[in-house]
């Protein structure tokens, strides 16, 4: 019987992990329903500074564009932006952000490749790697404020203006549905409106390029402060239906060590009664 003992006590462990990946899956699906809530509630917003900016870009005429819309004449240095999550767990939601960054690389041979990374994931797979990381943020716990996003945007646009870069892109996962994030590349710096165009008609105080000045930088942090909340709905998301996937997993595992603690209790209890009806035969 120690066949069945064996069998009994894995589907105690798997049983006790079904409960942990249940319990997982249920405050993953609260958090990204608030996470969710919190990216629906800034897509007004997002969508109306950006209309602003373009709008302000067109108006600016003939004066000497913002410092933030000047490309390089020679781009030699390419940084990074990379969102990726402190926490594993979640699927493949962490290794598309890292294998999309390794395929930008190799898209661009020649070219310096720096890093800025929100993530502790991404952070221990590129410190490995032969790139310069000029600063990251790890450990916040999911928690994603406007005030983490300013000192994000500070930093990139503080290294962009010190020329530490030439460009930066922006990698992380779009929230598609709860089921789907798909990992995404956008250029941030320099800043570009072209193909955007508005319809709508604005009288400004004070002049237009003045405005500009003012609304470039919120703009370039709201939208970095948007797809951080992006991509914690999404790796909610991703969590919940790998815990939910990992759930039914150890339902079938048990049902199939089920299955074969009964076949060996069966086949313990026939190896008995053939003893005993042997034995009875040899005593006659």
């Amino acid at each position: 019987m120690a066949g069945t003992k064996n069998i009994k006590r894995q589907i105690v462990s798997v049983k006790n992990t079904q409960k942990v990946t249940k319990a997982m899956k249920m405050v993953s699906a609260a958090k990204m329903r608030r996470a969710n809530e919190a990216m629906q509630a800034t897509n007004p917003y997002a969508a109306k500074i950006k209309e602003v900016a373009v709008h302000l870009s067109g108006l600016s005429g003939d004066n000497e564009p913002h410092p933030y819309m000047i490309a390089r004449k020679e781009v030699k240095n390419i940084a990074l932006l990379l969102i990726n999550s402190d926490r594993g767990l979640c699927g493949a939601f962490n290794s598309n952000v890292v294998r999309m960054a390794t395929r930008f690389r190799e898209e661009h041979p020649g070219k310096t490749l720096k890093l800025f990374i929100v993530g502790k994931n991404a952070y221990d797979y590129f410190k490995k790697q032969p790139h310069e990381i000029i600063e990251k943020w790890t450990s916040l716990g999911g928690k994603i404020s406007y005030d983490t996003a300013k000192r994000i945007s500070d930093s990139v646009t503080d290294s962009f203006m010190k020329e530490k870069y030439d460009e930066l892109y922006l990698i992380y996962n779009e929230f598609r549905s709860v089921s789907v994030q798909y990992p995404k590349t956008e250029k941030i710096m320099p800043l570009s409106f072209e193909g955007s165009e508005t319809q709508r008609d604005y009288l400004f105080e004070p002049k237009p390029a003045e405005l500009l000045a003012q609304i470039l930088p919120r703009y370039v942090t709201f939208s970095i402060y948007h797809k951080l909340l992006e991509s914690a709905a999404g790796e909610h998301g991703a969590r919940m239906v790998a815990m939910d996937n990992a759930t039914r997993s150890a339902d079938d595992m048990v049902k199939k060590l089920t299955l074969n603690y009964n076949k060996a209790r069966q086949a313990a209890i026939t190896k008995d009664l053939l003893d005993i009806v042997n034995g009875a035969e040899a005593l006659k």
